[in-house]
């Protein structure tokens, strides 16, 4: 079964290109300072602007305050915004762009309720839980625990690797797969030969 990438954690537009030669469907730009994938407004708003037709471009906040986001989107039509952190859905829904919301999958968690407080999403992302860290952590979680019913389009984050994915989805069967340091040479640098492998494995090609 095929399915859609996002790569992310994109820093730099050579990597933003390469993943896009290979069949990216979108590209990830955190907007997080406390990552080592984080990416200035304007430098990114200038990759965007050189990528080809078809590509979306992802913003991704953790509890961000309105005016930086505000700064990241009027910058192009195109962004499309996922939030990592605690936000509600209004808060998601304030700034009148499509929206993925990123969720922590542990044990116990209510998957279903969890997203379907987020109705008005895109997506519903699903990531491993770690305390204190928002996300990227490079860990994966139980796939089990994500409800085969769920009437949101899942996007599947944690520990993909091109080594992985391919069973990911044919267990998940994921509208998207998200991969950010699973494709990386160095933190914050991708891959050319990764990136190729993981999107062949996703789609299955």
């Amino acid at each position: 079964m095929s399915c859609r990438v996002k790569i992310c954690g994109i820093t730099n537009l050579e990597d933003a290109l390469i993943a896009c030669r290979h069949g990216a469907d979108a590209l990830g730009f955190v907007f997080y300072e406390k990552s080592s994938r984080y990416i200035d407004p304007q430098a990114a708003n200038e990759i965007v602007a050189q990528l080809p037709p078809f590509v979306v471009p992802v913003a991704l906040f953790v509890n961000a305050e309105s005016a930086l986001i505000k700064r990241v989107i009027t910058g192009s039509a195109r962004w499309t915004i996922q939030f990592h952190g605690d936000e509600t859905e209004s808060t998601c829904l304030q700034y009148n762009r499509p929206y993925i919301k990123a969720l922590r999958v542990r044990e116990g968690g209510d998957i279903l309720a969890l997203g379907q407080a987020y109705s008005s999403a895109s997506a519903i992302l699903l990531d491993a839980y770690k305390e204190g860290v928002p996300g990227g952590t490079g860990e994966s979680f139980d796939w089990q625990l994500i409800p085969k019913d769920a009437p949101f389009s899942v996007i599947l984050a944690g520990g993909l690797t091109p080594q992985n994915v391919r069973a990911a989805v044919e267990q998940v069967a994921p509208y998207a797969v998200d991969v950010s340091g699973g494709v990386e040479r160095s933190k914050g640098l991708k891959s050319e030969s990764r990136i190729q492998e993981f999107i062949i494995g996703a789609k299955c090609e």
